[in-house]
């Protein structure tokens, strides 16, 4: 049922949830901006390679992403209208979408894991262990929230917006699945770096040429996994200081309003996440493929490190253009 009104005491409400929604928007649009501006590497790297796991997992990315981008901007926007509804349904998809996203970011990293360490069956065993606990137990906490959510559009002097309101107050659930996303990217950092430090220390005895595309292969790994996982690390603080501050289900309305603070710290969370989602994500992949691309010359003296490139056959053109 929406709500309809036009008493002063919203308006405070009104001017900080706006705050949340303005960061929000423009990460949105940042997202959307990022698409267009790699969408000619995409075509060059991705759609004119040969297809693989790794191809349906960028792409999954890129273009939920851009949906996920517009589902945010037109929830957010205060003049856009919307019935309880339409508000539920962006709500619902929206929080799915976040773990979907999620866990394919951590296949992805498993993916990279396998192959720097040089496909091991023990290792894939055992980050996919972690994987299968760490995301049915999210799926469950998701699966279980939304049915104690409740969603209503509220017109408050003339500005449209789409509330949430957990029905239970319960947010054990949410922090032990936050506690251990964030375990499962500390582990992934620390076996990345791992395994890298071992490579670097065995470069000299692979000569010069091919230790050089070595080092570059893995420095490039680490060089988008570290950059990645200190968006994850910002964006886990943020989360933090939001449910200190209860201001994790955002944009919300209520009789005592979240402070401007707290809407800050949504808003800037959000920044974060949908970095790490939807654009540092896109690149653990299009990093090491394009990286793959400038080394293709000198790709027969690096047969050692094809595991690396994910098994996968980069064709590149060799005309005089490149």
């Amino acid at each position: 049922m929406t709500v309809v009104s036009n008493d002063p005491i919203w308006w405070h409400a009104i001017y900080t949830n706006r705050t949340s929604s303005c960061f929000i928007v423009a990460a949105s649009v940042g997202v959307i901006y990022d698409s267009a501006l790699t969408f000619a590497r995409e075509i060059e790297l991705v759609w004119r390679q040969r297809w693989s796991l790794m191809t349906v997992l960028y792409l999954s990315l890129r273009y939920i992403g851009i949906v996920y981008a517009v589902i945010s901007i037109l929830v957010n926007l205060p003049t856009f209208p919307m019935t309880d509804t339409v508000s539920y349904i962006m709500i619902f998809a929206q929080s799915w979408i976040d773990v979907v996203v999620l866990a394919t970011l951590h296949v992805i990293v498993i993916v990279r894991l396998h192959a720097m360490y040089q496909r091991s069956r023990k290792m894939l065993i055992f980050l996919v262990i972690i994987f299968l606990v760490v995301n049915i137990f999210g799926a469950t906490c998701m699966a279980t929230t939304l049915k104690h959510v409740s969603v209503e559009e509220v017109i408050l002097s003339g500005t449209y917006q789409c509330t949430s309101e957990l029905e239970v107050n319960d947010i054990l659930p949410g922090a032990i699945y936050m506690i251990l996303v964030i375990i499962w990217e500390i582990l992934a950092l620390c076996l990345a770096g791992w395994i890298a430090v071992k490579h670097f220390r065995d470069l000299p005895r692979f000569g010069h040429s091919k230790g050089s595309i070595i080092g570059d292969c893995f420095r490039v790994l680490m060089t988008s996994h570290v950059v990645y996982f200190a968006s994850f690390a910002h964006a886990s603080f943020l989360a933090v200081s939001c449910f200190y501050v209860g201001a994790f289900l955002s944009p919300t309305i209520s009789a005592v309003p979240i402070s401007l603070g707290g809407q800050i710290y949504t808003g800037v969370f959000h920044i974060f996440l949908l970095v790490q989602f939807f654009v540092l994500g896109p690149r653990l992949i299009l990093s090491v493929r394009e990286n793959h691309a400038h080394g293709v010359a000198n790709f027969d003296a690096a047969t050692g490190i094809t595991s690396i490139m994910f098994q996968e056959r980069v064709h590149v053109t060799t005309s005089s253009s490149v």
